[in-house]
């Protein structure tokens, strides 16, 4: 008999556990529920967490969560995915999605039951990235199209809400440019090679074939005549060595002879050399070139020195007018401003609900018994009763915190597309504006990945042989979307950018807070904010793959335990759905994303009346 106290969730969440395990065929397959974002890391998987309410929305998500990883993990070839994986970036999420929509299909096929689950997970996701509102081609991802269509023509089962919008959307153009190609995709399910050159082909009829790179198939028969060829030469060899052989002890004693003379000559030769390579070292070395012991290069990460990185060559530290053109991000911006038309009136009440408690904050600050300045009339009275009192004047004090800058670090994953980025970009536009009025200046910056799974530093690294532990493998992209010093009417039109289909990515959060930090200390003002937003622990495929799973998540710990230490920036964080209190000591986590604008505002807020406080306790003191 269960203990009154006992977690009803727990017995479905083993069962889950171990179905999962039997149909992935994978007995040592680690399976843990939390509130995170789902992944699926070399063997182990993360499913969403089933609370003791164990509502419908909660075991259907979990189930199709867990049968969409244990099909990939059935069905699904890494080394074949990787020798045909395109390298554009657009070709990439095309070529992930078909892959990942055709091992569901495979288990929807050889396991009914599961594609239930799995429409529940796709349903899902539709509804949060908010796909059954979205009117123009444009504003749909053509990657998830193209992964609908693929399962559709496989399975012929119709698309959750939400998902079926977006591949109607994407429809007439995907049928009118791959539709001879996407005909053959029943034949090619259980052939996954074939499947992926289905999938190249695919990309190539929609217009993205100078994304492809090389083509894998053309490179072995090549290496197959070069072995060919040496076997050749190595037989030739074997025939004509008996020949050579009788000739060979003729030629020996003159090659005797020729010998001495030779290495008389070399050894001459070699001393000249070595003068002039010594000539020619001390003339590289004045060009600036490094000796060959090179000094220990500085450790990538100051918070963490054992933080290692594969490769800094592919990432960038970029503005948002540098992603888009200034068309785009108006065009950009001004569907973000029709998503959020409902939200403006309730951010806009927070915002001045901020500018209020701000501005009561400098009007309250004054110096008194001064000898010039505004009258004090309070003390007035003071001269009534005795005359030959001095007046009494005060005078209003330069706020401290006008001294002050705000950097919001907003995470730019892909597991805030949707109505999350939308309400992370409008809020953050709102308290720029805010803040400006205020006489305080505001940075708004997002970090996101260049790429899925790796991009051209994972490429980098399987070109050198697959190192072991090689760190961080994944391109960054670190986003400007307003200076601290940039007016905000200027850049308003930057905060679109976080619509921008393809965008948002991976995450590593280490390495984009220490960035922030860096930026943050080089402004001169006296008082620094750092509030991050964010939805989830650090996570990135590809450097979880071939690392430690803790690599990423204990590097976000050093880095905030390094400021937190310093003291010199007060750094906030604000979780959306994702408990961020377990990382940070001043934080929030909040359970609905409408809550965010108040979140924010009251952060910020008590800041400053924090600050207020100290400093009227030691004036007091």
């Amino acid at each position: 008999m269960a203990k009154p106290n006992d977690n009803p969730a727990e017995p479905f969440k083993k069962a889950l556990a171990e179905a999962t395990k039997a149909l992935a065929n994978e007995p040592e397959l680690s399976v843990t529920f939390s509130v995170d974002p789902s992944s699926l890391v070399g063997d182990a998987a993360r499913l969403p967490q089933v609370t003791r309410r164990m509502t419908t929305q909660e075991v259907l998500l979990a189930r199709g969560t867990a049968d969409a990883y244990a099909m990939q993990l059935r069905f699904h070839n890494e080394a074949t995915h990787n020798k045909y994986r395109p390298a554009g970036e657009v070709a990439q999420a095309l070529y992930e999605t078909m892959e990942t929509a055709r091992c569901e299909a495979l288990g929807a096929r050889a396991m009914p039951g599961t594609a239930k689950n799995i429409d529940a997970k796709i349903g899902e996701e539709a509804a949060k990235a908010g796909y059954a509102h979205i009117t123009e081609s444009a504003s749909a991802p053509l990657a998830v199209a193209a992964g609908y269509m693929v399962r559709q023509l496989a399975t012929g089962r119709d698309l959750p809400k939400g998902a079926d919008n977006i591949l109607e959307l994407w429809r007439g153009f995907l049928e009118g440019q791959a539709g001879d190609t996407l005909g053959d995709v029943q034949d090619a399910l259980d052939d996954q090679a074939a499947f992926s050159r289905l999938a190249r082909q695919v990309i190539d009829d929609l217009g993205y074939g100078d994304q492809l790179g090389d083509d894998p198939d053309s490179e072995d028969p090549d290496e197959d005549q070069e072995a060919s060829e040496d076997q050749e030469d190595d037989e030739d060899s074997e025939e004509g060595g008996d020949q050579e052989d009788q000739n060979q002890d003729q030629e020996d004693s003159q090659e005797d002879q020729d010998q001495d003379e030779m290495e008389q000559q070399e050894a001459k030769a070699s001393l000249d050399e070595s003068d002039d390579m010594d000539m020619l070292d001390e003339a590289d070395l004045d060009d600036g070139d490094t000796p060959d012991e090179q000094p220990p290069q500085a450790p990538h990460s100051e918070a963490d020195p054992d933080y290692k990185v594969y490769t800094t060559e592919f990432d960038e530290e970029i503005t948002a007018e540098e992603l888009a053109d200034p068309v785009e991000l108006e065009r950009l911006r001004a569907y973000l401003d029709q998503q959020l038309d409902p939200l403006k009136s309730a951010v806009s009440r927070l915002a001045n609900r901020l500018q209020r408690r701000l501005m009561a904050q400098q009007n309250r600050s004054w110096e008194f018994d001064l000898e010039e300045g505004i009258l004090d009339a309070a003390r007035l009275v003071r001269v009534v009763t005795n005359p030959t009192t001095p007046l009494s004047f005060k005078q209003e004090k330069d706020t401290e915190f006008r001294d002050t800058v705000v950097t919001l670090l907003i995470d730019n994953s892909g597991s805030m597309r949707g109505r999350p980025i939308s309400i992370a970009a409008i809020c953050a536009d709102v308290l720029a504006r805010t803040l400006e009025r205020c006489q305080v200046k505001c940075e708004i910056l997002g970090f996101t990945t260049r790429a899925w799974k790796g991009g051209r530093s994972r490429e980098a690294w399987l070109s050198d042989g697959r190192p072991a532990a090689p760190g961080r493998l994944n391109d960054l992209r670190h986003i400007i979307y307003k200076g601290a010093d940039a007016p905000w009417r200027r850049t308003r039109p930057n905060l679109g950018l976080m619509m921008k289909e393809g965008l948002l990515k991976e995450n590593i959060d280490g390495e984009a807070l220490e960035w922030a930090h860096r930026r943050l200390m080089n402004p001169p003002e006296a008082r620094r904010i750092l509030m991050v937003i964010s939805d989830g622990a650090p996570v990135d495929d590809s450097t979880l793959s071939v690392n430690p799973a803790s690599t990423l998540e204990q590097h976000l710990r050093n880095v905030i335990a390094m400021i937190e230490k310093r003291k010199a920036v007060d750094l906030i964080a604000i979780g959306i759905g994702h408990d961020v209190t377990r990382y940070y000591e001043h934080a929030v986590t909040i359970t609905d994303v409408e809550q965010l604008a108040g979140a924010m505002t009251e952060q910020l807020a008590s800041l400053f009346e924090d600050d207020v406080k100290k400093r009227g306790r030691v004036k007091g003191a």
